[in-house]
C-alpha cells in the first residue's frame, strides 16, 4: 500500500528512510507546540484549545500534503503570522481574536482559490524578490522584538520608547542560555537544537523553584472555547481587507519560498525549473489554513524546516506523514506545553529571526533603488509593532522610488495596484 501511495522504489527511498526522515523534520520544528499557544493567549484566547488546534492543524496539513501531493514537506501555524494575528490585528487594531480567525479562514479561502485558478504565480511573480527578502527578514526582526520583550530584556521607556531592562534577572538570563544553546547545537549540526533548548530552560526553571512540574501525559485538553468561533460577520467590513490581505500575501511568500527551497534541496525540480505537482502543494497548504481557522489557530502554512528531513533522505510524502502522526501523539503532552515559560522561548524567537534574516544577502545593496525600500520594510516593521503597515510602507516606498529615479521598467501593474491600495488605505483607515 505505501509503495503504491508513495512510490518508495521510484524515488529511490525506504520506509526506514522516510520514518528517520519525518522524525528529524519533526524534531526541528516541534516548538511550535510550545510557542503557538504561548503567542495566542496573548490575544485572549485559551492556550489548551490552541495547544489542540495546533497539533491537529498540523497533522491536517501535513496528511494532506504527504498523501495527496507526495512531497516530504511538513505544515504547521506558522511563525510571524501568529505575531501578526495576536500583535497587530488583535493588540494594535483592537479586533477581537474571533474576529481574527475569521481573517485567517478567508484568507485560507482566498488561498485556495487562487491556488486552483493560478493567480497565484502571477501575484508572486508581481512582487520584486529585494520586497520579499525585506517582508521575510521584517518579520524577524519583529519576532527578536516580541522575544526580548517577554524575556524581560527590552521595556517601555516614557523617554526614549524602549530601553533595556533587567538583564540580570532569571527570566532575561534563562532566555540567553536558551539562545545560547540554540546556536551552538546548530553549529555541532543537531537537528533537534530548538526543542532540546526549549526542554532544558525549562528543566532549570523547575530546579531553581520558578516552573511547577504538573506531569508529562494526560488527555488533550478541551478545544471547545475555540473551535468554530470564528466570526466571519465582521470579516466582511471594509477595514478587514487588508488584514486579510496582509495574511494572505505572508502566507503566499511563506510557501512559495519554502516549495522553493525545499524543493531545491531534494531535487524535486523537472527540467524546467518546475515543481510538478504544485498545486497540490498549494491545495495542501491553503486547506490547512481553513482547517485551523476553523479549529483554532493562526494561519498554517509550509515550514522551511522540512529541508532538514530531506537532508536526511526524505524524498516522498511518507515523511510528512510522519510528521503528521508525530503531532497527532503529542496532544497527550499537554501538561509538558503548558508548563513551558514565557523566556524558555524567547531564545527560540530570537533564533526564528536569525533564520529569516538571512535572505538579505540575496539583496542588490548596490542598488539604493532596491536596497531603500527593504531597510523601510524591515526597519517599520519592529518599530511601528505591526507586519501589515510596514508591508504597505514597503510597497508604496518600492513604487514612489523607482517612479521619482525613473526605473518605471522595474515596475509592473501588480505592485503600483498593491501599492494604490496600501494608500487608500492608509488615508481612510
Amino acid at each position: 500500500m505505501l509503495e503504491k501511495l508513495f512510490k518508495l522504489k521510484e524515488n529511490n527511498t525506504t520506509l526506514k528512510q522516510e520514518v528517520i526522515a519525518g522524525l528529524t523534520t519533526f524534531l526541528t520544528m516541534a516548538y511550535i507546540i510550545f510557542v503557538n499557544p504561548m503567542m495566542l493567549a496573548d490575544a485572549g484566547m485559551d492556550a489548551g484549545a490552541v495547544f489542540v488546534a495546533t497539533c491537529l492543524a498540523a497533522a491536517v496539513g501535513c496528511l494532506i500534503m504527504g498523501v495527496v501531493a507526495n512531497y516530504p514537506i511538513a505544515l504547521a501555524p506558522g511563525m510571524g503570522l501568529n505575531a501578526f494575528f495576536t500583535y497587530t490585528v488583535v493588540g494594535e487594531m483592537g479586533y477581537s481574536w474571533e474576529t481574527a480567525l475569521g481573517a485567517v479562514f478567508m484568507s485560507g479561502i482566498c488561498f485556495l482559490i487562487l491556488s486552483l485558478v493560478k493567480i497565484r504565480e502571477w501575484i508572486v511573480n508581481s512582487i520584486p524578490m529585494s520586497l520579499r527578502f525585506g517582508i521575510a527578514a521584517g518579520i524577524g526582526l519583529f519576532l527578536a522584538l516580541i522575544g526580548l520583550k517577554s524575556a524581560g530584556i527590552v521595556v517601555a521607556s516614557p523617554a526614549t520608547l524602549v530601553t533595556m531592562g533587567d538583564i540580570t534577572s532569571f527570566p532575561a538570563l534563562m532566555a540567553a542560555l536558551g539562545f545560547f544553546l540554540i546556536v551552538a547545537m546548530v553549529y555541532r549540526g543537531m537537528k533537534s537544537a530548538v526543542i532540546l533548548s526549549i526542554i532544558s530552560i525549562t528543566i532549570l526553571g523547575m530546579i531553581f523553584g520558578d516552573v511547577q512540574y504538573q506531569g508529562l501525559i494526560s488527555t488533550p485538553p478541551s478545544i471547545a472555547p475555540t473551535l468554530m468561533k470564528m466570526d466571519l460577520s465582521s470579516v466582511l467590513e471594509i477595514s478587514m481587507i487588508s488584514v486579510i490581505f496582509a495574511f494572505l500575501f505572508v502566507d503566499l511568500f511563506d510557501t512559495s519560498g519554502t516549495l522553493v527551497a525545499v524543493a531545491q534541496r531534494g531535487g524535486f525540480l523537472d527540467e524546467n525549473g518546475k515543481l510538478p505537482r504544485v498545486k497540490r502543494a498549494l491545495t495542501a497548504d491553503s486547506v490547512a489554513t481553513i482547517a485551523g481557522a476553523t479549529m483554532g489557530t493562526s494561519t498554517t502554512t509550509s515550514y522551511i524546516e522540512s529541508t532538514a528531513g530531506v537532508s536526511a533522505g526524505g524524498r516522498t510524502g511518507l515523511t510528512a506523514v510522519v510528521v503528521g502522526l508525530m503531532f497527532v501523539a503529542c496532544l497527550f503532552i499537554s501538561p509538558l506545553a503548558g508548563i513551558v515559560p514565557a523566556y524558555a522561548t524567547a531564545g527560540t524567537l530570537f533564533y526564528v529571526a536569525i533564520l529569516m534574516m538571512s535572505g538579505l544577502v540575496n539583496v542588490s545593496w548596490e542598488d539604493i533603488t532596491e536596497a531603500a525600500p527593504v531597510v523601510v520594510t524591515c526597519l517599520l516593521m519592529p518599530l511601528t509593532f505591526s507586519i501589515a503597515n510596514a508591508i504597505g510602507f514597503g510597497f508604496i516606498s518600492y513604487v514612489a522610488i523607482k517612479a521619482m529615479t525613473g526605473r518605471f521598467k522595474d515596475l509592473n501593474i501588480g505592485i503600483v495596484v498593491i501599492a494604490a491600495l496600501f494608500v487608500v488605505k492608509f488615508i481612510y483607515g
